[in-house]
C-alpha cells in the first residue's frame, strides 16, 4: 500500500491518540479498546493473546494480533519532537525525525511474530511467568526503512558487533528498561526493518507506534517497540532482558532442574511449530468428513510438511499446505478427516521444516518456559 508522507504523518498522529488509553482506562471500559476479542492474561502491562480458533487468515488482522508488554505503554507524546537516535560504535551519531524515516526507501516483510513464552502454560513442572497458551502469535506485513540503511546514515565502525534497541517506555521504580541487542549480521540483513506500518497502516501504540524494530524469524522480544535509540555496540548488550532473561540452557536440562546463567545462550530464531485453528477445543463434529486446519511456522526456515494424527500418534497423515507463502511467514494447512466412529478424539499436529527439524511430542523444558513447540492438540467429540 502506497501512503504519502503527509497522509502517514496525519494517520500516525491519529493512531497514537486512539491507542493512548492506559491500564486503568481499559479496566474501567471493561477491556482493551480495539482488542476486545483477545484473551486477557494481564491488564497491568497488557498481555493479550488471540483465541486460536480466530487465527484463520494468512495475514492476522490487527484487532486479533497479540500484545506483549513488559512495562506500561508510553503515554501520549509529541511526534514532532520524537527522534530515533543512532549512537555508539558509529562514525557520526545521527538523530532522525519521522519525516526523515518516511523519506527513506521502504521495504515490506511479511513476518510471523511469536512471543518466546507462547505455550508456557503447557510446561510441566509449572514455570512462572505469563501463562500464555496458544495465541501469542500472529502474522503481519511490516513496512519501513531497512535497518541497514538507517545504520548507513551513521556509518559503522569496525568494532560494530551488536545493535541494541531501546524504547520510549519509562519503567516504574527499579524495573529495568527493556533493551535487547542483535548481532550485527542480523541487523544488516535486508529483512530487518525499522517498521512504521503494520498491514498497510501506521503502527498502533500497542504494536510499537511510532516505530519498532522488526527482526524477522526471531522471537518477538527481538523486535523492540516504541523505538527511540539504536545503539551500536562492540559486544552483546548486558542487561536484564538479555541475561538472565530470554536465554536457554546450552545443554538439555531435566524438568525442574536449575541452570547457571553463564551456561546459557540468548534465544534468537523461532522453533518449528504448528497450530490447529479448526476445529476448536471441545467442538462437536458430525461423523462425516471433517475439516482440520491451521498454521505452521519455522522462523528463518521453511515449513515443508505438516502431519496430522487422530489416534494418539500411532499413525500420521500429511496435510495439504496452502499456496500463500513468504520467507518468514507461517503456512496455512488443511486436512480432510473422516472419523471411523463416534466418540472422543484428540487431534495432533506436527510440522517439519527445511532444516530437518520436526516438532517433538513436548517442548524442551527450561526454567523460563520459552519456545514451547510440542505437538499441538485439540480434543473433539464426534457425534453419531
Amino acid at each position: 500500500m502506497e501512503i504519502s508522507r503527509r497522509t502517514f504523518l496525519q494517520s500516525a498522529l491519529a493512531a497514537g491518540a486512539v491507542s493512548a488509553l492506559g491500564p486503568l482506562d481499559a479496566l474501567a471500559a471493561g477491556g482493551v479498546p480495539g482488542k476486545e476479542r483477545l484473551i486477557v492474561n494481564s491488564l497491568r502491562y497488557f498481555d493479550l493473546e488471540a483465541p486460536a480458533s480466530a487465527l484463520t487468515t494468512f495475514i492476522t488482522p490487527v484487532p486479533l494480533f497479540f500484545v506483549r508488554n513488559h512495562v506500561s505503554e508510553p503515554f501520549a507524546f509529541d511526534l514532532d519532537a520524537w527522534r530515533l537516535n543512532i549512537v555508539g560504535e558509529v562514525e557520526r551519531p545521527v538523530s532522525l525525525t519521522m519525516r526523515d524515516l518516511v523519506r527513506m526507501e521502504a521495504a515490506s516483510v511479511t513476518n510471523t511474530l511469536e512471543c518466546a513464552g507462547n505455550g508456557r502454560a503447557f510446561f510441566g513442572p509449572h514455570v512462572p511467568g505469563i501463562q500464555w497458551k496458544r495465541g501469542a502469535v500472529g502474522t503481519a506485513r511490516f513496512t519501513g526503512p531497512r535497518l541497514k540503511d538507517v545504520l548507513a546514515r551513521a556509518g559503522l565502525k569496525s568494532t560494530a558487533k551488536h545493535v541494541a534497541f531501546k524504547g520510549l517506555e519509562e519503567p516504574p521504580g527499579r524495573v529495568p528498561q527493556f533493551i535487547r541487542s542483535i548481532p550485527i549480521e542480523k541487523a544488516l540483513d535486508s529483512g530487518t526493518l525499522v517498521a512504521l506500518h503494520m498491514n498497510g497502516a501506521p503502527l498502533l501504540k500497542h504494536h510499537g507506534f511510532p516505530a519498532r524494530a522488526l527482526v524477522p524469524g526471531w522471537i518477538g522480544a527481538a523486535s523492540v517497540k516504541w523505538l527511540t535509540e539504536v545503539r551500536v555496540l562492540d559486544r552483546e548488550f548486558e542487561g536484564n532482558f538479555m541475561k538472565p532473561g530470554y536465554r536457554l540452557p546450552a545443554s538439555p536440562l531435566a524438568p525442574g532442574g536449575e541452570v547457571n546463567p553463564d551456561q546459557t545462550a540468548a534465544i534468537t530464531r523461532l522453533n518449528v511449530k504448528s497450530l490447529i485453528t479448526h476445529p476448536a477445543e471441545g467442538a462437536r463434529i458430525p461423523a462425516q468428513a471433517a475439516r482440520i486446519a491451521g498454521m505452521a511456522w519455522a522462523g528463518e526456515a521453511e515449513v515443508v510438511r505438516v502431519e496430522i494424527s487422530t489416534d494418539g500418534g500411532a499413525s500420521w497423515s500429511n496435510a495439504r499446505l496452502g499456496a500463500e507463502r513468504a520467507r518468514y511467514a507461517w503456512r496455512m494447512w488443511e486436512f480432510a478427516w473422516k472419523p471411523p466412529r463416534a466418540g472422543e478424539y484428540t487431534i495432533l499436529s506436527r510440522a517439519t521444516d527445511s532444516d530437518g527439524r520436526t516438532q517433538p511430542a513436548a517442548g524442551a523444558w527450561n526454567p523460563s518456559g520459552y519456545l514451547w513447540n510440542g505437538y499441538d492438540r485439540v480434543r473433539v467429540n464426534v457425534t453419531a
